[in-house]
């Protein structure tokens, strides 16, 4: 089950890294995603700064607050 919505920078949310992915979506810049599972069951793919992308593995836990940049709790 996929959430269709992209989550934006005033969205709220915890869940736990269940994947984890990176590309060159323009041919020219990566970026850099990982899949959360969210507290509800619900699976959400979200772009990340390559600094936070590079310090997660599969199974950690990240918050994301409304205003702020997601971070490893």
């Amino acid at each position: 089950m996929s959430k269709t919505r992209e989550v934006g920078r005033d969205d709220a949310w915890e869940g736990v890294v269940t994947d984890m992915s990176r590309g060159m979506l323009d041919g020219s810049n990566m970026y850099h995603f990982v899949e959360i599972r969210l507290a509800d069951g619900a699976s959400v793919k979200v772009r990340i700064g390559r600094q936070l992308w590079k310090s997660v593995a599969v199974g950690d836990r990240i918050v994301k607050r409304p205003g702020a940049d997601p971070v490893k709790e």
